[in-house]
This record gives C-alpha cells, structure tokens and sequence, in this order.
C-alpha cells in the first residue's frame, strides 16, 4: 500500500472540492475520503435528495463530517428533482441510507444558505479553482447551471458519478444508473452546460470497487474509527449487492468517482458525445454514448471507462488508516 503523502496524490497547493451529495452508505465513504486527503480543502457540501429524502440526506452529511473530525459547512439542497416526484433508493441503502445500524442521525443543523447558490457563489469566488463532485442526483448542479451559465467557464473540473458509460447493465432499470434516472431532466441540463465533465458510471465501480470478502477484512484491519464506519453502514447495500445485482459484495460507486478525481491518473477515459434518454420507460436516464460519432452528438464529456482495483483500494486503504 502506498502512502497517502505519497507525491502520486500530493501536490505544493491544497486543492478545493466542493461535494453534492444524496448522502447515504456509499457517498458517506466517498466523503470520509475527501475530508481525510492532506491534499485537498472540502469547502462545502451541498445535500440533494436522492437516495434517502432530503432532511435525511441532511443529516447523514452532518453525522460523517462530524465523524471526521471536521467542520465542512453542509447545505440544505432540492427535495426533489426538477420536474418528477423523487425516487429513493431506501431499499437499497436502508431507510436512514446508512444500513440501519441505530446511528443517531437526527438533530444537527445544517449551515445557512441555499445549495445551488452556493455553487454559484463558491466557484464564481474562486475561479479555475473548484473541482465539483456531484455524486447524487444532477438536480441542485442543474439549477445553478440555468441561474448562472458562467459558472461553466470556471470552474476546474466536474466529476460526477452517474450513468453506465462503457459496458453497462443499469442498477435501476435494465439501462439506467440510479442517479441519472432520478433526475435525467437535470443531466441534460448539465450535459449541455459547457461545464467540463468527466463522468465515472457505475459500470467502474462493479469492475473495480467491489468489496469482496477479502476487501472487506482488509479494511477492517485498519482497525480505525472511519474505517469500521465504512463497513458497518453498508449492511442493507451488501445484501442488495448480494440479491439484486450478483456481486461479491457492496460496490462503491461514490468512492471511486472520489478517487478519480483526486487522482485520475490511473484511469483510462476518452472524449465523447453524450446523451441521456428521457422517457418513457423502460430508457428513463439511459446514458447514451456517442462511440463512433453515429449519433453526430458534439463531444461534451469524458467518459471513464476504467480504473484499476488495486490503485482505487490502494488509495481507500490510505485513506482511512487514520
């Protein structure tokens, strides 16, 4: 395992990240690994509703900031997407989105102010300088899109998890991605924002981040607070993983988009043309990839096709041994 102070993730300057989150087991992880790199400043959370309802998502961000140690501000985001009734996927994370291990997941307050103005006002104060990780729904990335289209030209990078780019199938429908088919109005919107996009789909994380047995030990060597944290609250995805979708065990979508955008330097990727389906079922928030230029879609994203196991549980190993 390589040191987290290694110079293959530290550079001379801290990077700033501002991170939008449905939070629930997963996208609890991914945050662990932000707040925990010496390289990089969280300056905010903002919270979308997604996986858990949007007071829970609240909470649940509030709880792992406070777990960390930290005092990342969290904002309160959209309850729902932009134009349909919100789909959850509580069956999947739990119905507190953190496995239901009895966390006291209530009580905390949120910072003042609205997520999508916050986005706004936090990439306009720091321009070529934020890099935005939206790992829930598109919908509070979209609407700051649409209030202010300069946000497009500067901000550093948007890296978001979402879609099936590469091999496919979907994890909500037989072609859709749970955060793409939440909110497909939102992903066209930021499809066409002119922001500079790399998308990391949940095909990556069933190739490279599945927690396998062997996985799981592992992490629990670590034998740190976070660590025991970020197994524990995978108790319902685990069984869903092992039910529903045939894996070895819980996979990490969050935490590996997380780890490309710290590091994409491992990752294979290329730039393409994309789309997103609409309706109706069953093609709802189908990513559509332009491979071979057929659909003459002008290349707006790069694509994620892959990014190694060992580097991605290198860098979640790291990352949680304090």
């Amino acid at each position: 395992m390589s040191s987290i102070l290694g110079a293959e993730y530290c550079s001379f300057t801290m990077r700033k990240f501002l991170i939008d989150t449905d939070t629930a087991s997963d996208d609890a992880v991914a945050m662990c690994m932000a707040l925990r790199h010496p390289d990089i400043e969280v300056v905010a959370f903002t919270v979308v509703a997604g996986n858990v309802p949007l007071d829970q998502a609240v909470q649940n961000a509030l709880y792992t900031v406070e777990l960390c140690g930290e005092t990342t501000p969290v904002y309160v985001g959209a309850d729902r997407p932009m134009l349909r009734d919100l789909t959850t996927a509580m069956e999947v994370h739990g119905d507190d989105g953190m496995g239901d291990q009895g966390l006291d997941l209530q009580g905390r307050t949120p910072a003042e102010g609205w997520a999508p103005q916050v986005i706004i006002d936090t990439i306009r104060a720091h321009p070529g300088e934020i890099t935005l990780v939206p790992i829930g729904p598109l919908t509070n990335v979209a609407i700051a899109s649409l209030m202010a289209p300069d946000i497009a030209e500067k901000v550093e990078r948007v890296v978001i998890m979402g879609g099936t780019g590469e091999h496919g199938p979907g994890n909500v429908s037989p072609s859709a991605e749970f955060n793409f088919f939440v909110d497909p109005e939102a992903v066209r919107v930021v499809l066409r924002s002119g922001m500079p996009l790399e998308l990391v789909g949940w095909d990556v994380s069933t190739s490279s981040a599945v927690v396998t047995a062997e996985r799981r030990a592992e992490i629990l060597a670590l034998d740190t607070d976070i660590a025991k944290f970020s197994i524990a609250i995978q108790a319902t995805l685990g069984s869903f993983a092992w039910d529903e979708t045939r894996l070895a065990g819980p996979d990490f979508p969050d935490p590996i988009a997380m780890a490309h955008a710290i590091d994409p330097s491992p990752a294979t990727s290329e730039f393409l043309g994309v789309d997103i389906a609409i309706g109706p079922d069953p093609m709802r928030g189908t990513m559509i990839v332009d491979h071979f230029g057929f659909g003459q879609i002008a290349k707006n994203a790069t694509i994620v096709g892959h990014y190694p196991e060992d580097a991605f549980f290198d860098m979640l190993l790291d990352l949680l041994s304090t």
